[in-house]
């Protein structure tokens, strides 16, 4: 196999031709976001139960890495609000000792994500992500910001509540707890969501949770606010963090392998999306779902060893960066630099920081995640995933985000697999002074052979959907009743035909062939033809029952074509069936 340098390392592709006007862009795009980001880090890490400063350990190796080996060249990778809080109930089921403890198992979680994705993209696995349909993730979504945006009202009070990610529990904990919520705290944190989302009005790039940081570090530090209840960071430690290894204690990844798939696949369905929506307006360059996998499971393994929380694609931060112009993956190192002169020289500030800021960072961008419009929409226009995304929900909400998102993958599944299991079968008629053939309960105008069936199949044949095709078949089958002599399976849009499938085909023939009937195939293409042809279904039939199209097999029953002629076109036609 021949290796593909710029298919490993995509920032070959941008970075020879690199050049000043491209880098004024970049800069600009890169302050922009790493200034949203900081704070949002450090909320996020929070949220998934560590200290903010390891937030900003997960947003700055693991955006250089990504730039190197992730295709889009707009995804802002970074701690986000979904994988927080997937971290916090993933941990937490395990009930860690003390904080180290907690902290490992945080970071061997993000080693997990990084191998699964890492694995999945070199194994070509990007597909697995289609699995969790557009309901599943809307549903999941959406409850888990619900969640989210609940748990952190405990610091929007100033109030002592335990930990849950179910809505009951947290809705009934805060009306337990709601008498000691201190009055200051509220205050803060109403304004910081007020300044927050008030900033995007303005302008969409104007640093609004920076801008709240700011504020509430000033007015605890003026008004002495610490010393009124208002909780505070405290001490942030400086610098850069020492490696740390994750676990490798088997135990441990059994009991983690559930969350870590789950925050695996979640995080690269969500990043692809939203990488996929700005690739659309820039075509200088194409996104490849595979080496996304690559590219996020490099940047976990880079959160990792610097003590972070687990990464991804982050919506609001990648939306940011397209609009103030950023063209390639140096804005995301510039992001990357800021945050690490943070690091360095910066944290101190942070002192005063009220917690009731972050949880407004946290509140307002979760706030985002809830769709409303999307089960509206399903409800008109296809119900059976408008219940699809409604059980997640519901399911998400009442049962917490690890049982919400396996149930929705399950029902994912479940559907597929029916969906495959019950495919649609059009019975067939002739548009009159027409060669063409449309499904009779659609075209009232169409005419039918008294003595003929012809049906389709849209989809493959294979052993889960036989007994559905069969069901059909004979309901249609009594429908003609005695008048029909033949019957013909038009294979123009049938994809694939599995073992089972052929054997179950194979005895249907010979069914009819012993009720007097004759059966015929038409229009199937290559890959068809060579399942038929193996699995000896053509030999049954007899090749003078096979035909290119409807209007073929028609001709020759009506004696309209000759032999010679039939051979002719069954040369030229089946060519153009490949």
């Amino acid at each position: 196999m021949k290796f593909n340098l710029k298919g490993t390392f995509p920032i070959i592709d941008w970075l020879p031709s690199y050049n000043k006007q491209i880098f004024r862009y970049d800069l600009i795009a890169g302050l922009t976001v790493g200034v949203m980001l900081i704070p949002q880090a450090m909320a996020y890490s929070m949220l998934a139960g560590l200290q903010p400063i390891h937030g900003l350990y997960a947003a700055s190796l693991p955006l250089i890495l990504y730039a190197i080996f992730g295709s889009s060249r707009h995804l802002a990778v970074g701690p986000v609000a979904i994988v927080s809080i997937l971290t916090a109930a993933g941990i937490g089921a395990l009930e860690p000792g003390d904080y180290q403890q907690y902290l490992l198992y945080t970071i061997t979680l993000a080693f997990m994500v990084g191998v699964l994705q890492f694995g999945m993209g070199l194994l070509k696995m990007g597909f697995i992500a289609n699995f969790l349909s557009h309901p599943v993730i809307s549903g999941f979504t959406s409850a888990a910001a619900i969640i989210i945006g609940l748990s952190q009202i405990r610091h929007l009070f100033g109030i002592s509540m335990p930990s849950s990610d179910k809505f009951y529990e947290i809705v009934l904990a805060f009306l337990q707890n709601v008498g000691e919520m201190n009055p200051l705290t509220l205050i803060v944190g109403v304004v910081g969501i007020i300044v927050i989302k008030f900033s995007k009005k303005i302008h969409s790039a104007m640093p609004g949770a920076l801008l709240a940081v700011v504020l509430g570090i000033l007015s605890v530090a003026f008004f002495n606010l610490s010393d009124r209840g208002v909780a505070i960071l405290g001490e942030v430690p400086g610098g850069l963090p020492a490696l740390m290894l994750p676990s490798f204690e088997g135990e441990v990844w059994m009991k983690l392998l559930p969350i870590a798939l789950t925050i695996a696949l979640i995080g690269f369905a969500e990043s692809y999306a939203v990488a996929k929506t700005v690739q659309s307006r820039h075509k200088d360059y194409k996104l490849n779902g595979n080496q996304e996998l690559v590219g996020l499971g490099v940047a976990n393994f880079g959160s990792t060893f610097l003590q972070g929380i687990p990464v991804t694609g982050g919506f609001s931060r990648t939306a940011v960066n397209d609009q103030t112009g950023a063209k390639t993956g140096m804005a995301a190192i510039i992001s990357a630099v800021l945050v690490i002169m943070t690091l360095l020289f910066l944290t101190p500030l942070f002192f005063y920081l009220p917690n009731a800021i972050l949880a407004a960072v946290i509140i307002v961008a979760v706030l985002g995640l809830v769709n409303i419009k999307e089960p509206m929409r399903l409800w008109k226009k296809d119900r059976a995933d408008f219940y699809l995304l409604l059980s997640t929900f519901l399911v998400t909400l009442t049962g917490g985000i690890e049982v919400g998102i396996v149930v929705g993958f399950a029902l994912s599944i479940i559907l597929v697999v029916y969906r495959a299991s019950n495919p649609h079968m059009a019975r067939l008629g002739k548009v009159p002074g027409t060669n063409l053939y449309r499904n009779i309960e659609r075209f009232k105008e169409v005419e039918e052979r008294e003595e003929v069936l012809i049906f389709r199949v849209d989809g493959p044949l294979y052993f889960a959907n036989m007994d559905y095709i069969k069901n059909k078949l004979d309901h249609w089958i009594e429908d003609k009743g005695e008048k029909l002599k033949i019957i013909v399976l038009n294979a123009h849009t049938l994809t694939y035909v599995d073992s089972s499938a052929a054997h179950v085909l194979k005895d249907w023939i010979l069914e009819w062939n012993r009720a007097g009937l004759e059966t015929y195939l038409t229009g199937a293409r290559g890959p068809v033809r060579d399942a038929l042809e193996r699995w000896g279904i053509t030999k049954e039939l007899g090749v003078d029952h096979t035909y290119s199209s409807n209007e073929h097999l028609f001709l020759f029953l009506d004696g309209k074509i000759s032999e010679t002629d039939k051979e002719k076109w069954d040369i030229y036609a089946l060519q153009c069936n490949d």
